[in-house]
């Protein structure tokens, strides 16, 4: 028994007539005759009796009619979750992002991408941005957020997703370097330095900006996540550069300072080269979303 008998089965049950089911089913007749018999001799059993003012339905055929229609009519969700997830309408899409995506380009990606998509199933997963390029490539994840620049990036493809720079944060009760424009890197020298762990790129980043000011920064902590940096600085264990999109996360008692000479850094969203539609209208959804820049709310 097959989808094909079945549906030839409710066709003729519910006209009760081989001529107008063939024309329904768009076919001849005989071969609609020649179905349903072998539909019944596969059964064992007959689904109508004929006669010569038509057919009707047996106590079989009866019994059978419903289960047949809800057989069909779970053929078709099956196939209209094929074509679905053939144009990633649906499915699992296992999202890593880094740490610092948490404050503003997360919630800025997925909020919409679930309303456009929802029966997307979104699975998040946190890890540094070495970590979510190796997962991309083993297939463990789809799509990544990761910070730029990373190391052996080959086998992805990314794209920037957001621009940002680092500023400086400060505690309140620290005098504030006397900049007309913005305080310069060479000015917080002599202050204790709280930086992103090694972990993350930003590490890399500050390190090489304090160089390039001329000094290697005296670090006193280490931390993570840009929250648990910003505690830091207000708990006055040190100042630290922290991108312009934390501002929000900033708690009373720091000090937001722009630089001098602006630190430029940026985020990427990437994904394997032979990407599924579930990827790619993630990443499509992202690249559309708008990114408003940071500073515009810096408090002064």
């Amino acid at each position: 028994m097959d989808l094909r008998q079945l549906r030839y089965f409710t066709v003729l049950a519910e006209t009760l007539n081989f001529h107008r089911a063939a024309e329904r089913l768009h076919m001849s007749q005989p071969p609609l005759t020649v179905a349903i018999r072998k539909l019944e001799e596969e059964l064992g059993t007959p689904l109508f009796e004929r006669d010569p003012r038509g057919v009707r339905l047996t106590a079989a055929g009866l019994a059978a009619l419903l289960p047949a229609r809800a057989a069909l009519a779970q053929a078709e969700l099956v196939r209209d979750a094929v074509r679905q997830g053939a144009a990633g309408l649906r499915g699992r899409l296992v999202i890593a992002f880094i740490g610092s995506a948490i404050a503003n380009l997360l919630p800025r990606l997925v909020s919409p991408f679930r309303e456009a998509f929802p029966n997307v199933e979104l699975v998040l997963e946190e890890m540094n941005s070495v970590e979510i390029v190796r997962a991309i490539v083993g297939r463990k994840v789809d799509v990544g957020l990761v910070r730029l620049p990373v190391m052996d990036a080959s086998p992805v493809v990314i794209d920037v997703i957001e621009r940002d720079q680092l500023i400086a944060a400060l505690p309140a009760r620290l005098d504030r370097p006397r900049q007309s424009v913005g305080v310069a890197l060479s000015d917080l020298a002599e202050l204790p330095f709280i930086i992103y762990s090694p972990v993350s790129v930003l590490h890399a980043t500050i390190r090489l900006a304090c160089q390039r000011a001329g000094f290697a920064p005296r670090v006193t902590q280490e931390a993570t996540q840009v929250q648990t940096i910003l505690s830091l600085v207000q708990a006055g264990l040190g100042v630290a550069l922290v991108p312009a999109r934390a501002i929000r996360f900033a708690p009373e008692g720091v000090r937001l300072l722009q630089l001098a000479d602006p630190i430029p850094i940026e985020m990427g969203i990437a994904r394997a080269r032979d990407a599924g539609p579930l990827a790619s209208n993630f990443v499509a959804a992202s690249l559309a979303t708008d990114d408003t820049h940071p500073l515009s709310s810096l408090r002064k």
